[in-house]
């Protein structure tokens, strides 16, 4: 069931010089609805401007039962997301979520899942490696970005399995585009799960398509409503 609620800022880390990681919970201090799922996301109302009057969608990079925390992963690239990435603790935001499509995982527990992310775009993926672990899996990540900086939250994908790396400057990992990584040629994997920039996700599809992999891509836009009447997704 979709939700309307006001959150409270606890912590607001600066990841890089580009992206934050906001960590909220609910105002009331009631429980997050355990309806949240891997590749959902919500939509937050940032302020009453003619710049900033719609909400933005931003992915739920993870959900904390134990601790009742939301994780959001934000990449500051214009007005809205400045604002968020400005927020201090004790501050509140409106949310409507869960909403958006999830991941599937595998109907068999021994079948071989990797998990693909680029830049920001790594941000669903770690919340999938834990529901991955938690339910028996042994999942695998395969993480890009230009350059080390840009590797965001590796010790936390850490936690839940292998964590393979490239950069586009070889500044860590190897030198390259994720797509290229010598894992994928050494490992045969049953699933992969993906979600980045729209040329790495069509080149990650397109060889789980060559060889006969399933796949699933979280796509994104940027849209009004988040519930599909406003038609921008």
């Amino acid at each position: 069931m979709k939700r309307m609620l006001d959150m409270v800022v606890l912590s607001n880390e600066r990841l890089n010089d580009q992206n934050n990681l906001l960590k909220v919970t609910p105002a009331t201090g009631e429980k997050l609805p355990d309806t949240v799922s891997p590749g959902q996301f919500v939509q937050i109302r940032i302020e009453n401007s003619v710049h900033t009057f719609l909400r933005r969608p931003i992915s739920v990079n993870f959900v904390d039962t134990s601790l009742n925390q939301l994780w959001l992963l934000v990449q500051n690239v214009g007005e809205g997301t400045k604002h968020l990435c400005n927020y201090s603790e004790g501050e509140k935001i409106n949310i409507i979520f869960p909403l958006g499509n999830q991941f599937h995982l595998p109907s068999k527990v021994t079948s071989k899942i990797l998990l693909i992310g680029g830049g920001v775009g790594t941000a669903p993926l770690l919340f999938l490696g834990k529901k991955a672990t938690d339910n028996g899996f042994k999942p695998n990540f395969l993480l890009g970005g230009r350059s080390a900086k840009d590797l965001l939250q590796l010790d936390d994908f850490k936690k839940y399995g292998a964590v393979y790396t490239t950069t586009e400057d070889g500044t860590q990992g190897e030198k390259g585009f994720v797509i290229h990584h010598s894992i994928l040629q050494e490992e045969k994997y049953d699933f992969i799960y993906t979600c980045g920039p729209k040329p790495m996700m069509v080149a990650v599809a397109k060889y789980a398509h060559e060889n006969d992999i399933e796949c699933e891509a979280s796509l994104e836009n940027l849209m009004a409503c988040g519930f599909g009447a406003c038609l921008c997704c």
